[in-house]
């Protein structure tokens, strides 16, 4: 028995180098290659170095290594402190906290940007952005509730939260950090999305 426990614990962790190794080569292709359309089973098990057969076991389809890439972007562009936002006993200083670690987001990685540009091209990578995007908005719709204490009627509540929602988009960053410094563009829309809560407070 303590043997088979080995073999186990030894194939599990061959597994996962594997996992590792295609997920890291896959996220390089994405940084390196501005043509989507070559991001592809096969590319990525070349660049790793495994067959495809290692690829398509591990992910199940492109869209599944997409979402394991997103993950690890995620957690390299410190999208992990939102739940540090969310904690924050007043949702107003989590609202300006969750806008600075977007910020910061969006402006770490070259490759975030080629992403969303390159998402009317490619359906598949384009649903992954979207099921991203749902989150976000998601968590604004969590931070807007909190923050609306007199509880003010539900379409007052929508419209800050589509507010918010647009100006924490890759594209008003962009947009903002054409001709001005990050961190300007960054207080810029902590300011506006503020200013999206004011009918709350009527």
């Amino acid at each position: 028995m303590p043997k088979r426990h080995y073999v186990s614990s030894v194939r599990a962790a061959a597994a996962a180098e594997k996992r590792d190794r295609v997920i890291q080569a896959a996220t390089r292709l994405l940084r390196e290659n501005t043509n989507i359309a070559a991001f592809s089973l096969d590319a990525v098990a070349k660049a790793a170095g495994v067959t495809r057969l290692t690829v398509y076991n591990q992910f199940g389809s492109r869209r599944g290594l997409l979402e394991a890439v997103f993950d690890v972007i995620a957690r390299q562009g410190g999208l992990t402190r939102i739940e540090e936002a969310m904690a924050m006993p007043d949702p107003r200083m989590g609202l300006d906290r969750l806008v600075e670690i977007f910020c910061h987001f969006w402006n770490r990685d070259s490759a975030i940007g080629r992403l969303q540009e390159a998402m009317s091209a490619d359906p598949e990578l384009a649903r992954a952005l979207i099921e991203r995007n749902k989150r976000r908005r998601k968590t604004l719709e969590i931070l807007v509730a909190r923050i609306d204490r007199r509880k003010a009627s539900s379409s007052a509540r929508r419209d800050a939260v589509d507010l918010i929602f647009a100006l924490t988009s890759y594209a008003m960053f962009a947009n903002l950090c054409s001709n001005r410094p990050a961190d300007e563009a960054c207080r810029l829309i902590q300011a506006a999305s503020r200013r999206a809560l004011d009918p709350l407070q009527s």
